[in-house]
C-alpha cells in the first residue's frame, strides 16, 4: 500500500519576519528549502550554494549560483551540475574539487586541473594517487582515512609524515606507527593519546573471565541442593 511521505508546515506562532535569512541557506532541511522557495528574495545564494538539500533549487537558477561553493557540497548529484558548467570552474573551484569524495569522475576527465596536494587526502582518490605517485602529497597521504593508502605508505615510510599518520584516524595505521616508534616525537604521542585505536581487545583476560562464568554456572548446576539431595538418596554419602 502506498504510504505518502509527511508534510510539514510552520508552527502558527512563528514569526517568519524574525527569522536571519541570510544564514538560513545553509541550514540542510527539505522543509526550510520548501519556505526558501516560497521566499525567493530571501535567499543568499552563497550559502544555499554548498547546501545538499538545494540542487533542484539551483539546476533551475544556475545563473545565481556561486560556483566555488557548489565544489564543497557534498551532494553526489553536484557533480552533474558542475559537469555541465565546467566553463565557470576557476582554479580555486578546482582545488575544492580535489578535495570532494564525489567528485572523482570529473577530476578524472581532467587531470590537468587538480590538485595533487589537495587530492593526496582525498580518501576516494588512491586509484588516481597509486598511478601518479610522483605527484602525491606525502603529508596529506598520512593523513588520509581511506585504509588502502597503508600499503602505499609502508613502501615509502623514509617520506611519510608521522605527524599526520598520528592523527590519522585509520585503525591501521597503529601497525605503522609502531614500527616507527623510535621517530615520534612529543606532538606524535599528543595525538596517539587521543587515537580510540590505542586500545585491542584483552583476548587472554576475556577468556578467563568467560571460563569462570561458565564454571560459576556449572556449579550452580552441579551442586544444586535438589542435586546433592538426589545423590544423597542414591548412596552417594561419601559425596
Amino acid at each position: 500500500m502506498y504510504q505518502p511521505e509527511p508534510l510539514y508546515k510552520l508552527l502558527d506562532w512563528i514569526d517568519t519576519s524574525k527569522f536571519e535569512w541570510t544564514r538560513l541557506a545553509e541550514i540542510p532541511n527539505p522543509n526550510i528549502i520548501s519556505l526558501l522557495e516560497k521566499n525567493p528574495d530571501k535567499i543568499d545564494w552563497f550559502y544555499l550554494s554548498k547546501n545538499p538539500c538545494a540542487i533542484s533549487l539551483m539546476e533551475i537558477n544556475q545563473d545565481k549560483i556561486n560556483w566555488r561553493r557548489l565544489t564543497e557540497n557534498p551532494n553526489p548529484n553536484a557533480i552533474s551540475l558542475l559537469e555541465k558548467n565546467i566553463d565557470k570552474l576557476d582554479q580555486h573551484c578546482w582545488r575544492s574539487l580535489s578535495k570532494n569524495p564525489n567528485a572523482i569522475s570529473l577530476l578524472e576527465k581532467n587531470i590537468d586541473k587538480i590538485d595533487w596536494g589537495i587530492l593526496s587526502e582525498n580518501p576516494n582518490a588512491i586509484h588516481l594517487l597509486e598511478k601518479n605517485q610522483d605527484k602525491i602529497c606525502w603529508f596529506g597521504l598520512s593523513k588520509n582515512s581511506n585504509p588502502n593508502t597503508i600499503p602505499l605508505l609502508e613502501k615509502n615510510q623514509n617520506i611519510i609524515s608521522l605527524y599526520w599518520l598520528s592523527q590519522n584516524p585509520n585503525s591501521d595505521a597503529m601497525n605503522l606507527l609502531e614500527k616507527n616508534q623510535d621517530k615520534l616525537d612529543k606532538s606524535c604521542w599528543y595525538f596517539i593519546s587521543h587515537n580510540p585505536y590505542i586500545f585491542e581487545l584483552d583476548l587472554k583476560k576475556m577468556k578467563k573471565q568467560m571460563v569462570d562464568i561458565y564454571l560459576e554456572e556449572l556449579m550452580k548446576v552441579a551442586l544444586h541442593p535438589k542435586r546433592i539431595s538426589a545423590w544423597l538418596d542414591a548412596g552417594f554419602e561419601d559425596f
